[in-house]
């Protein structure tokens, strides 16, 4: 039976040998030969293949036959088979050694298990019927693909300065079938090398057929390096064949080439925390830093340029030098120099750099901390500094800017003068170097009084006994004390205006008595004092209010009595006579009333009289209620 592999190739591709053998219709005629089909089977190393040989037309006897036929041209026989109408009889006679052996299968295909690259021969069918026979060759092809692509760059340090080409890396591709190609890239673009030895560059190939039978090549590659290419990516493609004309390819990983060019240029610069105009702080750490653009690095030194002489600072392969904590004197030229005996003559090895030191002395002011003046005095408060560039002079007062310069002038002061007075060195081109002085000016003079008039609570009149605040302010120096004509003044406390200010204040009862006298506030100090009186107008009496008020009372007390004697009545109700005059109970026309003498007892006396005195007289002799 056919493999199932083989019938898919022979599906996808003519690869099948046909063998037309078609005889004469009548007696004698001669045989006449055709052959259908490819005489070419390509199949991938390991794979199975299988050789057709078909004898085409009406005959139910022939005899078929394979040959292998080596380079030589010798043919050796491998196997035969008889074929009688649908039967063949016949086998494998001779594998030559092949493991697995060759088969015959029941269609008369020769057959090859696993293919390998020694049965990449011709093999010959023979195909014999009657007198006539008839035979066709095919060339079995095979392909393998090869391993990973390996490539073996030069770790040694090219030198550009050479001038002929060096060896930069050998690609190999093995055991693969038939030999594959090679190509070299840089930086992904396809180097198109001679094969000739030549100084700018050449490549070269060898091929090796491994004891598996499969093939190696191994391509080397060499060039003239230049200063461009030590940021360059090398790497080599191996292109290897398929079946069919369907190709493959296999890159290699990139490398880069390490170059010894010399220098050319050198750059020196002062690094951070220097400003844009170059300056530095006095009191920083300085970095400088010097870089060649030569490879390998080479000897970095540093120096300061003294009177024309280079005195050595420091020499080191990293090409950076810190300066700790600069100071004003370590200004001046600083330089480096690259050490590189590889360089042109014309190339510039040396450059060199100002290093300028910024620094900002303490401010140093005409006057003393404080400035002691009399009300309406004059004065110039001189601000001198030492730096470099040159400070910027500013005067404040209160963070309010006065005027830019050393000298302040003060003229025809007043209590609104007295403060805090700054001056302020600060440098454009280095901004975070400044510097601030202050002093502080205290008016000398007399009170001057601030006294904050009331006002009526309601209408235009002040009214007897309403509350009133008095609020007296003052300022001066030395700070001057408040002092009221009347009691109960609050102690001198700074006013919520500032600017020296204190205040006192005063809650009293308005009367008529301090309307005509007036409460007065006095503010003294040592140069004088100053008094403001308060007073309130015409102040309205409250005698209607009082008459209202008694008015009031008598009422009440009237109102009370009332129900108090209702209440009474209401509990005596039911006695006869009660709280009626002139009724039951009154004396008899001739007998004398009974008067009630200061000996009688109180309860028998007022308004009411008690319950035992009435009971004594019973009858017409007493009184008959008691209201």
């Amino acid at each position: 039976m056919e493999p199932r592999d083989g019938r898919a190739r022979a599906r996808r591709a003519p690869r099948l040998l046909v063998l037309a053998l078609l005889l004469g219709a009548h007696p004698g005629a001669q045989a006449e030969e055709r052959l259908s089909g490819s005489s070419l089977v390509e199949v991938m190393k390991g794979e199975p293949v299988a050789l057709n040989c078909t004898a085409l037309g009406a005959h139910d006897h022939f005899v078929l036959e394979w040959f292998l036929a080596d380079r030589s041209g010798v043919r050796h026989h491998l196997a035969s088979a008889e074929v009688q109408g649908s039967e063949l009889q016949g086998g494998v006679h001779d594998s030559r050694g092949r493991s697995p052996p060759y088969q015959l299968d029941s269609r008369g295909r020769l057959v090859l298990t696993e293919a390998q690259v020694g049965d990449e021969q011709n093999y010959v069918c023979v195909v014999r019927a009657g007198a006539a026979s008839t035979e066709a060759t095919t060339q079995l092809r095979l392909f393998a693909k090869p391993e990973a692509t390996e490539v073996l760059p030069n770790k040694r340090i090219l030198s550009v300065v050479d001038d002929f080409a060096q060896e930069i890396a050998t690609c190999n591709s093995r055991n693969g079938n038939p030999v594959p190609e090679i190509t070299w890239y840089r930086n992904g673009e396809p180097l198109r090398m001679p094969m000739e030895v030549n100084a700018d560059g050449y490549m070269t190939s060898r091929t090796v057929r491994e004891a598996s039978g499969l093939q190696s090549l191994i391509s080397t590659l060499y060039l003239r390096p230049r200063k461009a290419d030590q940021d360059a990516s090398f790497h080599c493609s191996v292109n290897y064949q398929l079946p069919t004309g369907r190709r493959g390819r296999l890159d290699s990983p990139t490398f880069r080439l390490s170059l010894h060019y010399p220098t050319e240029n050198v750059d020196f610069w002062v690094g951070s925390p220097s400003t844009t105009e170059g300056w530095v702080r006095e009191g920083d750490s300085v970095q400088l830093f010097c870089r060649g653009d030569g490879n390998p690095s080479v000897e970095y030194i540093f120096f300061r340029l003294q009177d024309k002489q280079e005195d050595v600072l420091k020499t080191n392969l990293e090409g950076n030098l810190t300066l700790e904590g600069v100071q004003r004197g370590q200004s001046g030229t600083y330089g480096c120099r690259v050490e590189d005996y590889d360089a042109a003559e014309d190339a510039v090895l040396s450059k060199t750099a100002e290093l300028r030191v910024a620094y900002l002395d303490p401010l140093e002011l005409s006057t003393e901390e404080e400035l002691s003046l009399y009300l309406g005095n004059s004065t110039t408060v001189n601000c001198s500094v030492r730096g470099l560039p040159t400070p910027a002079l500013r005067w404040t007062k209160d963070f309010v800017p006065l005027g830019n310069g050393p000298t302040l002038s003060l003229s025809s002061i007043t209590f609104d003068s007295a403060g805090t007075y700054v001056c302020e060195a600060s440098m454009p081109t280095v901004p975070l170097l400044s510097r601030t002085q202050s002093f502080k000016l205290l008016v000398q003079g007399p009170p001057q009084l601030s006294p904050e008039e009331p006002q009526p609570q309601t209408g235009d009149s002040w009214k007897e006994g309403e509350e009133v605040r008095l609020v007296c302010s003052a300022r001066g120096y030395p700070e001057p004390k408040l002092s009221w004509s009347q009691l109960g003044g609050s102690p001198a406390e700074p006013a919520l205006r500032g600017h020296g200010w204190v205040s006192s204040s005063l809650t009293l009862k308005v009367t008529s008595a301090l309307s005509r006298e007036g409460v007065s506030c006095e503010a003294s100090n040592t140069h004088g004092k100053k008094q403001h009186v308060f007073h309130f107008g015409s102040v309205t009496p409250q005698t209607a209010q009082a008459g209202v008020a008694v008015m009031a009372v008598a009422v009440s007390v009237g109102l009370l009595l009332l129900v108090v004697a209702a209440f009474y009545c209401m509990r005596r109700k039911g006695r006869s006579g009660c709280c009626q005059q002139g009724e039951k109970g009154a004396p008899p026309p001739g007998e004398p009333q009974l008067s009630h003498s200061g000996s009688e007892r109180p309860e028998q006396t007022g308004l009411l009289m008690g319950g035992a005195s009435g009971g004594a007289r019973h009858g017409s002799g007493g009184f008959g209620d008691e209201c």
